[in-house]
């Protein structure tokens, strides 16, 4: 965060505000469409500026066209966060663009810069890879028993905070953010919640494998006059065995095809699976 560095000698008073509850939550419903102009170029740009239009509607209202196009050009530089963390830029963007003059507006590129990072780390660890597993655990022990519930209660239970988190963070960034990173950039605080968030997302997408993927085999080994099964030989080893090497198998594949051919994956573990199935392999 070594960027976040010019904002220092700006401070804010209650009575220099002049963006209200009202414009942030006008931020707060554009950010919602904010991936509907992604591309590989600027990535998120688009969608941070349009965001940005009710801040720079109110703070340049009684402007002229030059400034109010230099303001826009300033949030059209390049963007990429993970959104509901992204929030809190939006609003510590919103209350650096109200209170710095025209001559310090390098401070908000930079802040913005700086903030992108970080916060996508964050914002990853804690809802992509911890939050929505948890959700989808709950989901699946649902549906794994035919309820119709487990994916109404996934679908609500993520966006309770993913909506949510959005609305926090944008309120809470234009009210605190400035004074929250000036106090934590020498903490290493983000980095700290990050680490623990992803230690935290590791143990529950183990403990998802193992509740939810069910793999076994049949085959038995036969010694002398003693039949041993095979799935007793594993078991000892360790339990459930077989599906962490499954998971294990698919996560490196995913991971060599970069992501890519998931679909093409999934049918290939079902052709393997009814494959295994009918020739006693694997139950």
């Amino acid at each position: 965060m070594s960027e976040i560095t010019s904002y220092n000698n700006v401070e804010r008073t209650t009575s220099d505000k002049k963006l209200t509850k009202t414009d942030l939550n006008r931020i707060f419903w554009n950010i919602q469409s904010m991936s509907f102009s992604y591309n590989y170029e600027k990535l998120q740009t688009i969608g941070f500026a349009h965001c940005m239009i009710p801040v720079l509607d109110k703070l340049y209202e009684n402007a002229d066209r030059e400034t109010r196009a230099r303001a826009m050009q300033r949030h059209l530089k390049f963007y990429n966060s993970q959104i509901n963390t992204g929030a809190l830029i939006l609003g510590v963007t919103a209350a650096l663009e109200e209170k710095t003059t025209e001559e310090e507006k390098d401070a908000v590129i930079s802040v913005k810069a700086g903030l992108m990072g970080p916060l996508a780390g964050l914002g990853d660890s804690l809802l992509k890879f911890t939050w929505l597993p948890i959700c989808g655990s709950i989901g699946a022990a649902f549906a794994l028993q035919g309820n119709i519930i487990g994916p109404i209660l996934m679908f609500i239970l993520f966006n309770i905070v993913n909506v949510g988190s959005k609305y926090f963070f944008i309120h809470y960034g234009y009210n605190k953010g400035v004074d929250l990173i000036e106090q934590s950039k020498n903490s290493n605080i983000i980095q700290r919640i990050s680490n623990v968030a992803n230690v935290v997302g590791v143990m529950v997408l183990g403990s998802l494998i193992a509740t939810t993927v069910k793999i076994s085999t049949p085959l038995v080994i036969a010694v002398g006059e003693q039949s041993i099964p095979v799935q007793e030989m594993f078991d000892k080893v360790a339990p459930n065995l077989l599906t962490l090497l499954f998971s294990l198998g698919v996560f490196f594949l995913v991971k060599k095809l970069k992501g890519k051919y998931t679909v093409s994956l999934i049918i290939a573990m079902m052709v393997f699976g009814v494959i295994c199935s009918t020739f006693g392999i694997l139950s």
